[in-house]
C-alpha cells in the first residue's frame, strides 16, 4: 500500500460515511479493520449498522481493549493512607469539585473519601449517565455481546485488573486524572456529544464530518493512557496470527501521533517497540 493510499483511506475513515478503516500489514499476512469505538452510547446506537456487523461475521476475531463483558469488574483494594482530597486541591479546584458534584447530583464528602483518579473516573461516568449514555450501548460493548452470541474468538489487548493497576498505581492517587476532568468539564461534554454525533451520522452521508478530536492530557496522561499502551497494543496485533480481525478501540488511540494505525503500518520507523 502507497502512502498516497493510506493517506487517503484515514481521511475516508473521518468522513460520516458507513465504511470502515481496512490496512492490510505486514506484507498481506494480517488485515485489520479498525473501528473507533464509543465505550459509552445511546439507544439509537443499537443496533450496529449492518455493514459493521458484517464485518464482524468475515474476521477471524474480534479484538478489543479488554472484553467488559465476561467475569466480575476486579475489586479495589484500600490504598494506603495519604493527603486528603481537599488537601490536595487548591481552593478554586475544590469549588470546581463541589460544581461538578452538584451537577452530578453526587455527595462531595462522600465522593472526596475516595483516591483522585476514582473520584475523576466516578464524575467522568456520571456526566456521560446524564447525557443519556449507558455502556450497554457502546461500540465495543455491542461487538463483544454480538461476538459472543456467534462464538466468535475475542482477543483482549489488556485485562480489566490491568487497566485497574494503570489507574492504582498513578502519581498523586491520580490528582491529575481528577484535575484533567474539572479543567475540562464542559469540553468532554460536548466531545461526547459530537462523537455519537458523529458515530450516528455513518448512516447519513449528508451529515457533516467529526471535528477534530480535543486533547486534554496533560504529557504525562497522553504517554499513560494512550502512547504507552498503543506500543504494547501493537506489538501484540503483529504477533497474531495471519488473518483478518476486527479492532475496536477507542477513537483517540487511532490519531495523533504515536497513534495505533502509524505504528501498525510503519514500526520500523518508530522507536522500538
Amino acid at each position: 500500500m502507497t502512502s498516497a493510499h493510506l493517506f487517503a483511506k484515514i481521511r475516508q475513515w473521518f468522513r460520516p460515511k458507513p465504511q470502515w478503516l481496512s490496512l492490510t500489514c505486514p506484507a498481506g499476512e494480517r488485515e485489520f479493520i479498525f473501528v473507533g469505538s464509543i465505550h459509552m452510547g445511546v439507544p439509537a446506537m443499537a443496533p450496529l449498522p449492518s455493514g459493521l456487523r458484517k464485518v464482524l461475521r468475515e474476521c477471524q476475531a474480534l479484538v478489543v481493549e479488554a472484553d467488559i463483558t465476561q467475569g466480575q469488574p476486579p475489586e479495589i483494594e484500600s490504598s494506603a493512607q495519604g493527603p486528603t482530597l481537599q488537601q490536595q486541591l487548591t481552593t478554586e479546584q475544590w469549588q470546581q469539585f463541589e460544581v461538578a458534584c452538584q451537577e452530578c447530583h453526587l455527595d462531595t464528602q462522600m465522593l472526596a473519601q475516595f483516591p483522585a483518579w476514582q473520584v475523576g473516573l466516578t464524575l467522568q461516568q456520571k456526566q456521560a449517565t446524564m447525557l443519556g449514555l449507558r455502556p450497554e450501548f457502546g461500540v465495543d460493548h455491542q461487538l463483544l455481546s454480538l461476538a459472543h452470541l456467534a462464538h466468535q474468538p475475542v482477543i483482549a489487548l489488556e485485562s480489566q485488573q490491568q487497566q485497574l493497576q494503570l489507574l492504582t498505581t498513578l502519581p498523586n492517587r491520580g490528582l491529575d486524572l481528577l484535575l484533567d476532568s474539572l479543567t475540562h468539564w464542559r469540553s468532554n461534554a460536548r466531545q461526547l456529544q459530537k462523537m455519537i454525533d458523529w458515530w450516528l451520522s455513518k448512516n447519513h452521508p449528508s451529515s457533516s464530518s467529526l471535528p477534530e478530536l480535543s486533547r486534554s492530557f496533560s504529557h504525562d496522561l497522553q504517554q499513560t493512557f494512550i502512547t504507552q499502551r498503543n506500543k504494547l497494543w501493537a506489538r501484540h496485533l503483529l504477533t497474531l496470527p495471519p488473518g483478518r480481525y476486527l479492532v475496536a478501540v477507542g477513537a483517540l488511540h487511532l490519531s495523533g501521533p504515536d497513534n495505533l494505525i502509524d505504528l501498525i503500518t510503519s514500526p520500523a520507523q518508530k522507536e522500538p517497540l
